[in-house]
């Protein structure tokens, strides 16, 4: 009953997609075995399961009813902990160790496979950031591989109603929300200069698994499920991502076997000829071909001339720890580093952690932080920000101040950070043991991007001029080769020299929020890496309104809303307030890796 459903819904699809936009069907629980697919050579493709095979091993993600299990995501390890979204990225990351890689090889091969693995979130052609540090040296570098829009793009280029919203979502699906990509040429780019193997070493498993296939969790199937509107408009999309059944295609079902040679053959491509076939070659003829047959900008000199940059990370202080974390053209950095300052004011660590007196100053810090991202922050190339003035200590201190502990605040205004002058995505995390650390987080922003992906290669392009503001006049208005304003922080802690913990997070805006929280769970709370991951977390920023996760105690929600808050309950465990993958080092010398029970995170150690 549910297939003939679903292939009713499908067929009644087809017959109104020119009209109005088709529903999508229901997400599904099951884990039955597919029918073959009757795809075409080298697309991608679902696989009956060969005698129980599973990419997870002997991983338990979720239990009999779909829902992911919240426990065995940790790990430790004595030489190296690699904690990503997706168990299969960390096994991998971790057997490119155990063969004499280092930290930096084992984060591109995190990175591809990803891609391959988890597209409703991330992939080749999206971008994002890597902050790492190298033990030899002790410099700890920011690499910026963000997305950029391409060079004809204009704050008009999207038509808007008459309250200024963009009309038919052209901002978020579709070729012109297409920004040039940067994930490519970011990881190649740190694997030349800081990685210690070969293109060839690097792909060789994960092109063994685009082939053999992974297993569809509940999380990748939901996520079909509910953008199967958006993958049914864009074919080359939906020839990818959605499994063809006696020719009609359908989200893939939770335990089916996902098969992408499309991504393989992409993968040997890059490793034969490096950038230059994805920015100037075949690979970006058809990315531009795709995003202008759907109205977008992009255009061969756009990714012939697109550039990785090697930057300076934010760097401020926690109660004497070191925080590194992401410049603009991100707010992140700057902004945890304003929500600590605010934060390092108050006795926090002498407070119950889930106490109505630490989430009310963790509320309103960010209530006023937030309200500082929006007036001020931008790409620093095109605009001008009070960083410094942002990230300054009497700064907060002057913020702090406006804290009554016994109201909620409202009307929350930017104040003046200039007179102290003087931005769906996933995150990975990997460490070893002589102090090699990255820290990555990169996105194609929206859940399956833009839904355009280049036909015959296996991957979904990006939404990011989403993230750009709707017209002129702001910090955060468009502009050609512009970044556009991001939330990603990837970040590295340390304490008196020494490497602490790495961590980071998937989540829009409320990256910065879940960063912090993190950050004050090991700094204030001293709780190890999982435990720190698994704490109940808070979100919001406007009009006195937080949302929270249901573990908080009844008697913490009622002493917040006493105090004018207006709490709203989500899940125990919900994939809006991030999802965390981080390592920490612990005092006995192991790494001690977590891995987010959000969503698919898993930290594996040796």
């Amino acid at each position: 009953m549910k297939k003939l459903t679903a292939l009713l819904t499908t067929l009644a699809l087809a017959l109104s997609l020119t009209a109005c936009g088709p529903k999508a069907p229901a997400a599904s629980s099951g884990s039955g075995t597919p029918a073959a697919s009757s795809n075409a050579p080298g697309d991608s493709s679902a696989q009956p399961a060969d005698d129980g095979y599973t990419s997870l091993d002997d991983f338990i993600l979720w239990n009999e009813d779909g829902t992911l299990t919240t426990t065995g995501r940790d790990a430790t390890g004595q030489n190296a902990v690699v904690s990503s979204g997706k168990y299969e990225a960390s096994k991998i990351g971790r057997t490119i160790i155990e063969n004499g890689g280092n930290a930096v090889d084992a984060a591109v091969a995190v990175a591809f496979t990803l891609g391959l693995v988890e597209p409703n979130a991330t992939g080749l052609g999206g971008g994002g950031f890597m902050t790492m540090r190298s033990a030899e040296t002790g410099e700890i570098k920011f690499i910026n591989f963000r997305e950029c829009a391409p060079a004809a793009a204009t704050p008009d280029m999207w038509q808007v109603d008459a309250e200024g919203k963009v009309i038919g979502s052209q901002n978020m699906s579709g070729g012109k929300a297409v920004g040039v990509p940067g994930t490519v040429a970011g990881m190649l780019y740190a694997l030349e200069n800081y990685g210690t193997m070969s293109r060839d070493e690097i792909v060789a498993p994960i092109i063994e698994l685009a082939e053999k296939g992974f297993t569809v969790t509940p999380t990748l199937s939901a996520d079909m499920n509910n953008t199967y509107d958006k993958l049914m408009l864009y074919s080359e999309s939906g020839k990818i991502f959605l499994k063809d059944v006696d020719g009609i295609l359908l989200p893939y079902d939770v335990g089916d076997t996902f098969v992408n040679k499309d991504y393989a053959k992409t993968l040997r491509l890059i490793a034969k000829d490096g950038a230059d076939v994805f920015y100037k070659g075949e690979i970006a003829e058809a990315m531009v071909k795709a995003v202008q047959k759907y109205g977008g900008l992009l255009t061969m000199e756009d990714l012939a001339n697109y550039q990785v940059e090697v930057m300076e990370p934010v760097h401020g202080t926690y109660r004497g720890y070191d925080i590194y974390s992401s410049p603009s053209p991100s707010s992140g950095g700057t902004i945890i580093l304003e929500i600590l300052n605010i934060l390092e004011n108050f006795d926090v660590p002498s407070m119950e952690h889930d106490s109505a007196e630490k989430q009310h100053l963790v509320g309103s810090a960010f209530a006023m932080a937030y309200a500082d991202r929006g007036e001020y922050m931008g790409d620093t190339k095109y605009v001008d920000v009070p960083v410094n003035g942002l990230a300054n200590k009497d700064y907060a201190a002057k913020l702090a101040a406006k804290i009554d502990m016994d109201t909620a605040m409202t009307n929350v205004l930017p104040d003046d950070p200039w007179m102290y002058e003087h931005e769906d995505t996933t995150h990975f995390s990997v460490a070893d043991k002589e102090g090699n650390i990255v820290s990555v987080t990169f996105t194609v922003n929206g859940y399956f991007g833009a839904a355009v992906a280049a036909d015959g290669y296996g991957f979904i392009l990006n939404n990011e001029m989403g993230d750009f503001n709707v017209g002129a006049g702001h910090p955060n208005s468009i502009a050609g080769g512009k970044t556009p304003l991001s939330s990603m922080s990837p970040t590295i802690i340390m304490k008196d020299g020494e490497p602490f913990a790495a961590i980071g997070s998937p989540g829009g805006t409320t990256i910065i929020a879940t960063v912090a929280q993190i950050c004050s769970n090991l700094i204030d709370h001293g709780m190890t890496m999982q435990e720190a991951v698994d704490a109940p977390r808070i979100s919001g920023f406007r009009d006195t309104t937080l949302n929270y996760e249901s573990r908080f105690s009844s008697e913490t929600i009622a002493e917040m809303e006493a105090k004018g808050w207006t709490m709203n309950a989500s899940d125990e465990f919900n994939r809006s307030f991030g999802s965390v993958n981080a390592v920490r080092y612990a005092e006995d010398g192991t790494l001690d890796g977590a891995g987010d029970p959000r969503r698919d995170g898993k930290a594996l150690g040796f």
